[in-house]
């Protein structure tokens, strides 16, 4: 299936991701793992909930960990251009036959809940708490000093009906792959904001987040969180690279938080701005779309995501395999 001519004209109008919610079971060692180790700030706590920002974000928060039995996604958040924007939302989600509600969030101005084809929860806002600027606060910077969430990326059990969904809300292909026996997506990134993505989707049993990626200034950063995280108990929380994709041209580094949500620290891609930009297709036996350089995968990162609270998982589609790393 090829990619779709991108929505330049959606019938609402996201400006970029915004935060997710995540279920953890230990709020202290999570407290422990995103503020000691990786460094963002807390903008709010009290005994069942954490807030937190990055330190070029003005907004209250971009990740919100929930105190649970068991370690979910509670919904991934999307801010949209305006507040008519919202009731556009709606229409278009109703006419989708999706279910909607508006539901009240600490630090938010209205906000509509609702879920993609796969039932993966979505929420839009459009007003949140402004917060004064710390990036010029260098004495705050600590861990791998992470300036702003970037991505959010997930398991579908269908990535070209994905594709499709989210294309029709205006969010455009940077980069693919595709399975050239079969003619499928294995995998895609989208955008909203002008990067590589705001969202992708990789093949697999969803929906599931994979992961939740910041942005850091350098790759300095990340071999600096290595020796953190390897001489503070968290070295085999350490999952994959740190490498550079082929995709993106990202250098990464993936780690586990205690419960086992996945995180990815990533700086260096590229501008995306221009609308007419050609996404960029990749094979998916070219070993070097996923690893430009450095180890393969481990077979963990294409089976293990995080399931969303509440939501039936299905098998995918394809039966494909991209390489593993042995």
């Amino acid at each position: 299936m090829p990619v779709p001519v991108p929505n330049l004209y959606p019938a609402f109008n996201i400006v970029r991701l915004s935060h997710v919610e995540l279920i953890v079971t230990d709020l202290a060692a999570s407290r422990a793992f995103y503020v000691d180790t990786l460094g963002l700030q807390i903008t709010d706590e009290d005994d069942q909930t954490i807030y937190l920002r990055a330190m070029e974000e003005r907004g209250h928060h971009c990740m919100i960990l929930r105190k649970g039995d068991k370690p979910t996604v509670n919904y991934l958040s999307y801010k949209v251009y305006s507040e008519k924007d919202l009731d556009l939302a709606e229409a278009w989600f109703q006419e989708k036959g999706l279910p909607v509600a508006w539901v009240t969030r600490p630090y938010q101005g209205r906000t509509l809940r609702t879920q993609d084809i796969f039932g993966a929860p979505m929420e839009f806002y459009y007003q949140m708490d402004r917060l004064a600027p710390i990036h010029q606060q260098y004495k705050l910077y600590n861990g791998v000093k992470p300036l702003r969430i970037d991505h959010f990326n997930c398991f579908s059990p269908d990535v070209d009906a994905s594709v499709a969904f989210y294309n029709e809300m205006g969010f455009r292909v940077t980069e693919y792959t595709e399975d050239e026996e079969s003619g499928n997506l294995w995998a895609a990134w989208m955008h909203r904001k002008g990067g590589i993505h705001d969202i992708a989707f990789t093949n697999g049993t969803g929906p599931r987040l994979h992961h939740t990626a910041f942005w850091v200034p350098t790759p300095l950063n990340i071999i600096d969180l290595l020796d953190l995280m390897s001489t503070t108990g968290y070295l085999s929380n350490i999952e994959r690279g740190p490498g550079r994709h082929g995709i993106s041209n990202a250098f990464f580094l993936y780690i586990l938080d205690p419960d086992g949500h996945r995180i990815e620290i990533y700086c260096s891609d590229y501008q995306t701005v221009d609308p007419d930009l050609e996404p960029i297709k990749w094979d998916l036996k070219d070993p070097q779309r996923q690893t430009l350089w450095g180890s393969p995968a481990p077979k963990s990162w294409f089976e293990h995501g995080s399931t969303f609270e509440g939501v039936d998982l299905r098998d995918s589609k394809m039966k494909a395999q991209p390489i593993i790393a042995p």
